[in-house]
């Protein structure tokens, strides 16, 4: 999948871009955060609209315009443009203290397990911390999470391959980046993202990452791509990937992946990199 990665169209562009991309009119833009587990990122300002990323709990959205009941913009922390609901945001912004480490986790209204709880929250949700209390931990604007769950920023995983072998089973999910449902490079992505890694989008910018090695080489964590695709190996063997076969992140044969694409028509590995 692809989408805009430059926050302009011909009338109205992001003043930081003023003298590199031709507008009518330049504007700043406003940083809005999201107060919702996961808030979809469209193409268009309509609900029917394609989904081309998600945003997670606490993450930005640098917002140029509003359309209605959306706000266009730019998702800080992976560089999408794309229209966002305004009710999922607020202008009231928090630096993160903790980032959620769990796959999912829920929010309680008070420091007990069995107190109501809001969510689930996902992996790499970004969360303000204020107090803590019976092994739970305020996060501004959510509720209770348990301690366990979350990590000081600052504090990641080492092993991308062992974050992407936790979605194992999760749906996949066109433009998701979330447990809930997630894409092939939502997948790679949120693993990076776990173990303090930069990482685009999409599979094509990702090819950028590391360095080429080839397939006999390929070990644990290594990367494969496909025109639009990409996966995680797990070993010198087996592929971890979020596909359309399976409608999940599952792990199968690598050879199995490589004949199986083929065979639907679409093409061969076009690289193999190593992080």
């Amino acid at each position: 999948m692809a989408a805009s990665l430059v926050l302009a169209r011909g009338e109205l562009a992001d003043s930081a871009l003023e003298g590199l991309v031709r507008a009518d009119r330049y504007r700043p833009t406003t940083p809005m955060q999201v107060i919702v587990p996961v808030a979809p990122v469209v193409a268009a300002p309509d609900a029917t609209a394609e989904q081309v990323d998600q945003l997670l709990f606490g993450e930005i959205f640098e917002v140029l315009e509003r359309s209605g009941d959306f706000a266009w913009g730019q998702a800080r922390r992976d560089g999408y443009v794309g229209y966002v609901r305004a009710a999922s945001m607020s202008k009231d912004t928090a630096g993160p203290t903790h980032w959620v480490s769990a796959l999912r986790t829920f929010a309680h209204a008070e420091p007990a397990v069995r107190s109501p709880a809001a969510g689930p929250v996902s992996l790499n949700a970004l969360v303000t911390v204020t107090e803590e209390k019976d092994g739970f931990a305020l996060a501004r604007g959510l509720g209770w999470l348990p301690a366990i769950h979350i990590l000081p920023i600052g504090r990641t995983f080492v092993e991308p391959a062992a974050v992407a072998e936790r979605f194992l089973g999760t749906p996949y999910l066109w433009g998701g980046r979330s447990s809930l449902g997630l894409d092939c490079s939502g997948l790679v992505q949120q693993a990076l993202y776990a173990c303090g890694l930069g990482c685009p989008r999409d599979t094509g910018p990702q090819q950028g990452l590391g360095q080429p090695i080839l397939k006999k080489a390929l070990r644990r964590g290594d990367l494969v791509f496909w025109r639009g695709h990409v996966g995680m190996m797990m070993d010198a063997a087996r592929l971890a990937h979020a596909n359309g076969r399976h409608m999940a992140v599952a792990i199968e044969p690598l050879a199995e992946a490589i004949r199986r694409i083929a065979g639907s028509g679409e093409g061969r590995p076009i690289a193999y990199r190593r992080l």
